[in-house]
C-alpha cells in the first residue's frame, strides 16, 4: 500500500509539474541532431528529485547529505534546461555533490588520496555519462529500473548495504516517468534534471555497495551505458569534435536515427542487454577473479559497439548511392 500511495502522489505531482512547464513554456525543441522530431515538455524527470524528497522527510537524519547532493544537481541541471549553463559552473556543482556523499561515506577518512582522486573523476564521469545516454523514449527510466531491480536483488539475496525501501523509491519514481515517456509520442523528457539526478541517485547505491564489500565489480551494473558513453566519446575526441555538443554517435542513436528501429524497441534493448549482463554479475560474484569477470562482460560489449562503425559505413554508402 505504501508503494501504490507513493506512485498517485508522483503521478499528482508529474502533472501538476506538466502544468507548470506548459505555463513557462519549458519544452525541447527538434533541432537537426535530435532523436525525436516534435516539441516536447522538458524536465519531466524532476520526478525523481521528489521522489527522493518524500524518502529524505521521513529519513531526514539518515539521508541529509545523499538529498542535499541530489538537490544541487537537480537545480543546476533544471536552470541548465531552462536556459544553458557553463560547463564549468555544471561541473563545479556536481563535484560539491560528489563531495557531500563522499564525505557521507567516510571516503575521505578510509581511502588514500589517489583513490579519492580516481573515485571523483569515476563518479563525475559517470553521472555526465548517463546524462549522454539521455536520448530516446523509455532509455532512461527502462535502464534506471533495471540497474535499480540489479541493486535492490543484491540488497536482499547477498549483501544488505542499504534500506531497500530507498532503493524502492527510486523504482517508483521510474516507473511513473516511464508512463509518461515511454510511448511512441512521449508526453515529456526527463532533460536534465531527470538524467543527472538519477545517476546521481545510481552512483551513491553503487558506490555504497562497492564500499560495503570492497570490490569494484558493482561497476558492471553500468556496463552497457559506460562502453557506450566511453567509446562514442573517444570517437569523437578522435574526429576532433566538442564531446558536449549534441551528436548523433552514440550507438542507440544509430540504431535509431539512420536505421529507423522504433525508440522504444532500442531502449528495451539496452534493458535486456544490461539485464544479462546484472544476472552474470551476481552469478559470478566471489565465484572467478574480478578482473577475469571484468573482461567477461567488457570485452563482448565492446564488440557488440563495434558493429556501429560497420553500420556507419553502410549507411554512409547507403546514401552516396
Amino acid at each position: 500500500m505504501q508503494y501504490i500511495i507513493l506512485g498517485l502522489i508522483l503521478m499528482i505531482l508529474m502533472l501538476l509539474y506538466f502544468k507548470v512547464a506548459d505555463r513557462f513554456n519549458i519544452i525541447d525543441k527538434p533541432n537537426q541532431r535530435s532523436s525525436h522530431t516534435e516539441i516536447t515538455l522538458r524536465g519531466g524527470g524532476i520526478i525523481f528529485w521528489f521522489s527522493a524528497l518524500l524518502y529524505f522527510v521521513q529519513n531526514i537524519e539518515s539521508n541529509f547529505f545523499f538529498f542535499a547532493g541530489i538537490t544541487l544537481v537537480s537545480l543546476v541541471s533544471f536552470w541548465d534546461d531552462i536556459q544553458s549553463l557553463s560547463n564549468k559552473v555544471r561541473i563545479s556543482i556536481h563535484f560539491l555533490a560528489i563531495t557531500l556523499v563522499f564525505y557521507d561515506l567516510d571516503l575521505f577518512t578510509s581511502m588514500p588520496i589517489w583513490w579519492i582522486f580516481i573515485s571523483y573523476v569515476l563518479a563525475i564521469g559517470l553521472i555526465n555519462a548517463y546524462n549522454f545516454m539521455d536520448g530516446i523514449n523509455g532509455i532512461t527510466g527502462l535502464y534506471t529500473l533495471v540497474v535499480l531491480g540489479s541493486l535492490l536483488y543484491v540488497n536482499t539475496k547477498v549483501q544488505l548495504f542499504t534500506d531497500g525501501t530507498f532503493v524502492k523509491y527510486g523504482m517508483i519514481a521510474s516507473l511513473v516517468f516511464l508512463f509518461f515517456n515511454y510511448r511512441k509520442k512521449a508526453k515529456c523528457f526527463a532533460g536534465d534534471v531527470g538524467s543527472i539526478a538519477i545517476a546521481f541517485w545510481v552512483i551513491y547505491l553503487v558506490l555504497k555497495l562497492i564500499l560495503m564489500t570492497n570490490s569494484l565489480i558493482w561497476l558492471l551494473f553500468l556496463a552497457v551505458y559506460g562502453v557506450d558513453a566511453v567509446c562514442t566519446i573517444l570517437h569523437r575526441l578522435y574526429l576532433k569534435q566538442n564531446i558536449f555538443e549534441a551528436h548523433r554517435l552514440h550507438f542507440y542513436q544509430i540504431l535509431s536515427n539512420e536505421y529507423k528501429i522504433q525508440h522504444r524497441l532500442v531502449s528495451l534493448y539496452y534493458g535486456v542487454v544490461q539485464i544479462v549482463v546484472s544476472i552474470l554479475v551476481i552469478l559470478l560474484y566471489q565465484k572467478i577473479n574480478d578482473y577475469i569477470l571484468f573482461a567477461i562482460i567488457i570485452i563482448p560489449l565492446l564488440l557488440m559497439y563495434s558493429i556501429k562503425f560497420y553500420l556507419i559505413n553502410k549507411s554512409n554508402l547507403r546514401l552516396t548511392v
